[in-house]
């Protein structure tokens, strides 16, 4: 019988969960071939790729507008550090992909933020990495999402309140243009 001490560590995996919205999910079955809720493991040394074409893509979308190869995930190490990321590369010829309003074309790629909005087409996903130590491999967990991930928000247009805390809109104008007086001019 092996000791408590003698027992190996258990070695924590590199999560990478995404949530996936298209606003037609409901009615359309673009999802279909996705195993929601499921934790999957890929190999490090290999891409994660996502698109139409189910003899390349382990991950697949049914959707004429998604591109055969639309985008790939792939684990790396920081150099000098213990550190697992994610670099993300547009796969798509047509169809370009923003991470968090940056906006990436045909075979460019960016690291993946440990938390961000992929965008693509109509598809929004949110991705969020769960650090861990596997060298051997990662998972994948995928959720649907039931709302828009990203929704477009209208903020009333916000003033500058000056330091005196007395906003400008008392005060007419004039019709004079804002001038610049020195501090030690008042």
């Amino acid at each position: 019988m092996s000791s408590f001490k003698e027992a190996e560590t258990e070695e924590t995996v590199t999560c990478l969960h995404l949530t996936f919205y298209h606003p037609c999910q409901e009615e359309k079955t673009m999802f279909r071939c996705l195993n929601f809720g499921k934790r999957e493991q890929v190999r490090a040394d290999e891409a994660a790729k996502f698109g139409r074409d189910s003899s390349v893509c382990r991950y697949n979308l049914l959707d004429t507008r998604v591109s055969r190869i639309q985008f790939s995930l792939q684990l790396f190490r920081r150099l000098h550090t213990l550190e697992y990321c994610f670099e993300i590369k547009n796969l798509s010829k047509k169809t370009k992909l923003t991470v968090n309003q940056t906006e990436l074309g045909y075979l460019n790629k960016v690291d993946l933020p440990w938390k961000c909005i992929i965008c693509f087409g109509d598809y929004q996903v949110l991705a969020e990495i769960q650090e861990g130590e596997s060298m051997d491999y990662f998972e994948t967990h995928l959720h649907l999402a039931e709302a828009p991930i990203l929704q477009e928000r209208c903020l009333p247009s916000l003033q500058p309140i000056p330091e005196n805390g007395i906003s400008p809109s008392f005060f007419p104008s004039q019709g004079k243009s804002p001038t610049e007086i020195d501090e030690n001019e008042l």
